[in-house]
């Protein structure tokens, strides 16, 4: 860029280090302290922030008061400016320390940038190397000068770059010093894909990457297929944050960011066989998302039934030549897996407002339950168990779970009552049951997670005609005596986790 603007006989001035750096490239450079006469000081704190920087941006070149000021204290004109911002997002993820953070929190560039955007009728402004080329084919188009269209573009660019900056340094400051509710806050965004549209035809919609390096849909190449639409990158995360719950080889099917199959097995084979089994009809054209390599095995399954977008950590050689053969399949590798139990903040619009709370990082061992039943559960139950309520988890609210084996064998998901979600997800279960040729549903002697607590004893007694035998529940109910007596009557094992996941 540098190069192009020297050939067009553009005088170019420049800090230390960058001038340092273009004289080295043969660009002909004046460095800032020459041109201010007044030196870089305090480690290069202190360097543009300079009437003859600041003058020369904002100056109203239409003005004749501020032309005398230009010509009484010898203050050239600057028409372009063009500022890359220290490195603090960068600096930030790559975990430095906390003076290291501050170190890189740029003053004299935004300054910048704002001068030269407020100015845009005669300054053009440039933050982003991806604007290079149209500044230059207008140069040439325009006998060395710019279009206020361009310009206008341009200042609003810039100021979205300086806002997103300082979004992210108020947020990082915050966490430092643990403010969870900031008075004012924000959030920042960059490098957008615009999809076709949004949830429907007649929404518009674009995703953006923010500075996170949470391993997901964020941090995801794409190694084939179409372009992923506004529903593929939800459906997408949803399914990758509920795959990243579990250590072992494990496969979630999701659709419309519902699970309708879930399993945590030897192989990621069998996972994806007994997850499939769950649900086969709903399975069809949905998001598969694993939390080992996919292998070609595995992969050779999953293109025996129409499949919108496989996502996996890493996608071997065997099953990224299996894939290809659909070519539709948008196939995705996150190059790790998110860690479900990292704090991030969530955001949802409401009129008027925003609503922002912390993403749901809690989890329930073991050690954290309480047996609430005459009966204790067996060990086998436990694993049943815990595996439930994290699937209940990710699955909208009310939200009825249940598993047999490692594996969910029926899913109610967003129902308004508790009792028409168990009884969903066993009708589920029995659909399932038939369609592999067995005499009776999974459900039968499976243990069932609810992501709240049973207000009535009724939704317990649906799951334990569908044959749950132990259960796993929040609690907090003012009817829990109730609910516990159900269980016992029934020989029941019930836990309560004093933790509850609601998901609207």
């Amino acid at each position: 860029m540098a190069r192009a603007l020297a050939a067009r006989g553009i005088e170019i001035l420049s800090t230390g280090g960058t001038a340092k750096a273009l004289r080295a490239a043969g660009v002909a450079v004046i460095e800032v302290a020459d041109h201010t006469g007044f030196p870089e000081m305090m480690d290069g704190r202190v360097k543009t922030l300079h009437p003859k920087i600041h003058g020369g941006l904002l100056a109203l070149r239409d003005d004749a008061g501020h032309v005398a000021s230009m010509r009484d204290h010898d203050i050239p004109p600057i028409d372009l400016l063009i500022s890359s911002l220290y490195p603090f997002e960068q600096t930030v993820a790559s975990g430095a320390g906390y003076a290291d953070c501050v170190e890189n929190i740029d003053i004299g560039g935004p300054a910048m940038i704002r001068a030269a955007a407020k100015n845009h009728a005669s300054v053009t402004v440039v933050v982003d190397a991806e604007d290079y080329q149209a500044v230059l084919d207008a140069l040439a188009a325009n006998d060395g000068a710019t279009p206020l269209a361009l310009r206008r573009h341009l200042a609003a660019t810039a100021y979205a770059r300086t806002a997103a900056y300082d979004s992210e340094i108020s947020t990082w400051l915050a966490a430092e010093v643990g403010d969870i509710a900031p008075r004012r806050v924000s959030f920042a965004g960059a490098n957008p894909q615009i999809m076709r549209y949004g949830e429907n035809p007649h929404q518009s919609a674009a995703f953006y990457q923010t500075s996170s390096t949470r391993a997901g849909v964020g941090t995801a190449t794409q190694l084939q297929g179409k372009a992923l639409s506004y529903n593929n990158l939800n459906d997408t995360d949803a399914a990758i944050e509920l795959v990243a719950e579990f250590d072992g080889p494990a496969v979630a099917i999701i659709k419309h960011a519902n699970p309708c199959g879930v399993a945590e097995a030897g192989s990621v084979l069998e996972a994806y066989q007994r997850a499939f089994d769950c649900d086969r009809v709903s399975a069809f054209g949905g998001i598969i998302a694993v939390n080992r390599p996919l292998d070609g095995a595995t992969a050779a399954e999953i293109i025996k039934i129409l499949t919108e977008v496989v996502v996996a950590p890493s996608v071997d050689a065997d099953a990224r030549a299996i894939l290809a053969t659909k070519k539709n399949i948008r196939v995705l590798e996150t190059g790790g897996m998110p860690d479900p139990a990292a704090r991030g903040r969530l955001v949802k619009p409401v009129a008027g407002g925003l609503l922002v709370q912390d993403r749901d990082f809690g989890r329930i061992t073991e050690a954290e339950l309480t047996v609430a039943s005459k009966r204790a559960p067996s060990q086998a139950e436990l694993r049943d168990l815990l595996l439930a309520f994290r699937i209940a988890k990710h699955v909208k609210s009310n939200a009825i779970v249940y598993v047999k084996d490692g594996a969910s064998v029926g899913i109610g998901a967003g129902q308004m009552s508790r009792v028409d979600s168990a009884r969903i997800a066993a009708h589920k279960a029995r659909d399932a049951a038939e369609a592999m040729g067995l005499e009776q549903p999974l459900t039968i002697g499976s243990a069932v997670a609810s992501d709240a607590f049973f207000p009535f004893a009724d939704g317990l007694l649906t799951a334990i005609e569908a044959g749950a035998r132990s259960v796993i529940q929040p609690g907090g109910s003012l009817r829990d005596p109730e609910v516990i007596a159900a269980a016992d009557a029934n020989d029941v094992a019930m836990v309560l986790t004093g933790m509850r996941h609601f998901r609207h």
